[in-house]
């Protein structure tokens, strides 16, 4: 065992696995200080599926049940083609047996981050500083001392930990010099939301759709309230320009090529991002450890990068809150990087890079054979539910925390 420690966790980031990890950390009465580069909470228009573990994962917080109060419950959601005469439509009913969520919930990442931060706020003593950039940080054998750039003044606070949850681009993770093995995806996703309802021509709320011309994938959010808007994701070459793929003219034919219909469509939102598939080779490095995107990337086919960021700060905050109380001693923030690894590798990288191909494949008969296998496992209730174990990251979670 060790000695109780008594300096205040760093948590660098203020996104949705930043705040996760210190409320986890400041329900145990463990001092916590949120650093966030940015001057308020960033409106993030990309993540917002919920899978049933991690909502049994932040109910304890109070955040589940005010996610419920705007958030679109998703019971059914298909893998299909376009045309719509192969669509194999899961129901995540069939597992109401092991979840008291049988369901997906959409919600914008932008919408939970208020929510944590207020409970945060009202909850604990946590400290959650804007505008403050980590600059770099020292190591030392009982502490690290974190120096932040606060708009161009500098400040330094002597930490207990560090924790890096400050995204893709980490500073964290840059500073360790830690490797950030993978790859970058050769195209670019366009991200388009319409206020048109795409339900009436057959596609669920979640949908992943196969086209061996262009591929797209479905997720219908509640924005401001009803009727909610229909975002559409679709693959963009890196050879066009910015200005080029977000013209009116290219997003409209983008969006008549997908659903036909007279008139154009109202497009209240579009942006562009790249898609990675990335893994840091280094999740806990002395006094310092990485958590969410920081530690790890993936594409969005299957709803896992923010869900396994949650699941990271749940695991990590149990277990270092452990640590810092002396019951333990730091080898077990070893066992944190294995059993989120696992998950990251086996499960979030490999299932999202999977369900990418499939839809992008552009042999006909290979992707009409993948389909009607598909269409065969959702209309079996065994094997349906196997399926559904696994993509909702269940069988994931258990696998990787049987982990010692």
């Amino acid at each position: 065992m060790t000695a109780r420690e008594s300096r205040p966790v760093v948590v660098a980031g203020a996104g949705p696995t930043g705040l996760m990890c210190a409320l986890a950390l400041a329900r145990q009465n463990i001092p916590v200080i949120v650093l966030e580069a940015e001057p308020a909470l960033t409106h993030d228009l990309r993540a917002g599926s919920y899978h049933p573990p991690t909502m049994e994962m932040m109910a304890p917080y109070g955040i589940t049940a005010a996610m419920h109060e705007t958030g679109i419950r998703v019971p059914n959601w298909q893998v299909r083609n376009r045309e719509g005469d192969r669509v194999a439509q899961f129901d995540l009913g069939l597992l109401a047996d092991v979840t008291p969520y049988p369901y997906r919930l959409h919600l914008e990442q932008h919408r939970v981050t208020p929510i944590q931060y207020d409970i945060l706020r009202r909850e604990t003593g946590a400290e959650v500083r804007f505008g403050r950039r980590i600059a770099g940080f020292e190591q030392h054998a009982d502490h690290v001392t974190v120096t932040i750039d606060a708009g161009g003044t500098t400040e330094t606070i002597n930490a207990a930990w560090l924790i890096g949850c400050d995204g893709g681009r980490s500073t964290v993770r840059k500073e360790l010099g830690t490797l950030f093995d993978g790859f970058t995806w050769p195209e670019q996703f366009l991200v388009v939301s319409t206020t048109h309802d795409l339900a009436p021509h057959g596609f669920t709320p979640n949908a992943y759709v196969a086209d061996i011309s262009e591929w797209a994938a479905i997720f219908k959010m509640p924005d401001t309230g009803p009727p909610g808007l229909w975002r559409v994701v679709f693959p963009a070459s890196t050879d066009l320009t910015d200005d080029e793929i977000l013209a009116p003219a290219g997003v409209e034919a983008r969006m008549q090529y997908f659903v036909p219909k007279r008139g154009p469509y109202e497009i209240k939102y579009k942006s562009i991002y790249r898609v990675h598939q990335r893994v840091a080779a280094d999740w806990h490095v002395g006094r310092v450890l990485l958590a969410g995107d920081a530690a790890h990337l993936n594409n969005p086919l299957g709803a896992f990068g923010l869900n396994s960021g949650i699941h990271d700060a749940i695991n990590l905050a149990d277990k270092l809150g452990q640590v810092y109380r002396g019951e333990a001693d730091a080898t077990l923030l070893d066992l944190y990087v294995r059993q989120r690894r696992h998950a990251t590798v086996q499960q979030v990288q490999t299932m999202s890079i999977r369900n990418k191909k499939l839809l992008e494949e552009r042999d006909p008969a290979v992707q009409r054979k993948n389909l009607e296998d598909l269409v065969e496992t959702a209309n079996d209730p065994a094997r349906a539910r196997d399926y559904l174990l696994n993509t909702t990251m269940i069988n994931g979670l258990k696998a990787a925390n049987a982990i010692a």
